[in-house]
C-alpha cells in the first residue's frame, strides 16, 4: 500500500490514519459521516487513559499497550490532564477496595487526610482510597476533532459515504466490521453528562461497588461524564434502570450531584472479540484494526503503531492472529 484507504473515522481509524501519514502515506479516510459525532462508538467514551486500573479485569496486553497513550495523544498536540485516577469504596463496600488493589499496580493507598488532598470536595466522605498518580485522561470529543482537523491539514482525503472493504485497506468500521469478523460482538455502554458547577473534582474517580460499579470524569465548565454500564447487547437503546442505578451511585459520590443538570444520555455497542483483546487481521487485501472494546482511547495507539508497523515495515504485529501472509 503506498496510498492506504481507511475505513472509519472513529478513534481506530484516526489514529491509524496519523500513525501512517507521520510515515509518509497518503491516506484516504472514509466515513459515513463528514466529521466525528454521536455516529461513532468513541463518541461516547470516557476519555480514560487508564492501564493500571484496567488490570483489574483486563489482560497484561491492555496494561502494557495502554502504557503508550498518554505519550502518543500529547505528540499529536491533544490536551491531556495527568492528575491521575483515585478509586474509592462506600465503607459496605470497603472489601472492593481491597480486592482491585490485589488486582492492579502502580498505586498508593491514601486515608482520609490523603483524599481531602487531592480531591477537597471529597473530605470527610471516604477513609480509605487507591491513588494511581501515574494515569491521565482526556476529552474524546475534543481529541476526535483535534485528529480529524490535523490531518486534514496534513493533507488527508476525507470522504463521507459507504465503502466496501474489499481491496487494500484498513478496516476500522468496529461493530459494521462483522461481516467480514463474524466473532465480533457487542458491548452495550450507557453513559451521561452532568452540568454539576458545586462539585469539583480534577481526576477520574472510580467508585466501586459488586453490582454497577462507576466512573466520574470530569470534563470543560462544571461538567462531568459519567459511565458506564456493560452490557452484552448491541442494542442502542438506553434503559431508565441503567441510568437510576448510574445516577444513585453518582449521589453516593457526592449529595451535590442531585442538583446536577442532567445534560445529555447517551450509548453505544462497543466492539469486543471473545476474550476483550483487540485484534489484527488480514481479510485478502484488507487489514481489520478491531475488538478495542472499552479501551478505545487507551490501546488505539499501539494499535495504529503495529498497523503502521505491518504496513509499512512488514512487521507482523503481536496482536495478529490469523494469517500472517
Amino acid at each position: 500500500m503506498t496510498g492506504v484507504r481507511v475505513i472509519g473515522a472513529g478513534v481506530a481509524g484516526l489514529t491509524v490514519a496519523t500513525e501512517l501519514m507521520s510515515r509518509g502515506r497518503d491516506v484516504t479516510i472514509i466515513d459515513r459521516a463528514p466529521r466525528p459525532g454521536p455516529h461513532g462508538c468513541s463518541w461516547w467514551a470516557g476519555g480514560m487513559l487508564a492501564p493500571f486500573c484496567e488490570g483489574e479485569t483486563a489482560e497484561e496486553p491492555v496494561v502494557r499497550l495502554g502504557m503508550e497513550a498518554a505519550d502518543w495523544w500529547e505528540r499529536q498536540g491533544v490536551i491531556l490532564s495527568r492528575h491521575g485516577t483515585l478509586v474509592i469504596a462506600l465503607d459496605r463496600d470497603r472489601r472492593e477496595l481491597d480486592r482491585f488493589a490485589r488486582r492492579t499496580s502502580g498505586h498508593e493507598f491514601l486515608d482520609r487526610e490523603g483524599i481531602a488532598a487531592v480531591e477537597p470536595d471529597l473530605e470527610g466522605r471516604f477513609d480509605r482510597a487507591l491513588m494511581f498518580r501515574d494515569e491521565a485522561h482526556l476529552d474524546p470529543r475534543a481529541a476526535l476533532r483535534h485528529l480529524h482537523e490535523r490531518l486534514g491539514a496534513l493533507g488527508a482525503t476525507f470522504i463521507a459515504g459507504e465503502a466496501s472493504p474489499d481491496g487494500p485497506a484498513v478496516d476500522c468500521r468496529g461493530l459494521a466490521a462483522r461481516d467480514v469478523l463474524p466473532d465480533l460482538r457487542g458491548v452495550k455502554g450507557e453513559m451521561a453528562i452532568v452540568h454539576a458547577p458545586d462539585v469539583r473534582l480534577t481526576r477520574p474517580v472510580r467508585l466501586l461497588h459488586p453490582r454497577f460499579p462507576l466512573y466520574v470524569v470530569p470534563r470543560a465548565n462544571g461538567q462531568f461524564m459519567i459511565g458506564a454500564t456493560q452490557i452484552e447487547s448491541c442494542d442502542r437503546r438506553v434503559r431508565v434502570r441503567s441510568v437510576l442505578e448510574l445516577l444513585s451511585a453518582l449521589y453516593a459520590l457526592h449529595p451535590a450531584f442531585g442538583e446536577a443538570e442532567l445534560v445529555e444520555i447517551g450509548v453505544d455497542a462497543r466492539p469486543a472479540f471473545p476474550d476483550n483483546l483487540p485484534r489484527l487481521r488480514r481479510r485478502g487485501e484488507t487489514i481489520c484494526v478491531n475488538g478495542l472494546f472499552r479501551h478505545g482511547f487507551l490501546l488505539a495507539p499501539a494499535m495504529a503503531r503495529m498497523t503502521a508497523d505491518l504496513i509499512c515495515d512488514g512487521k507482523i504485529p503481536e496482536v495478529m492472529d490469523e494469517d500472517h501472509s
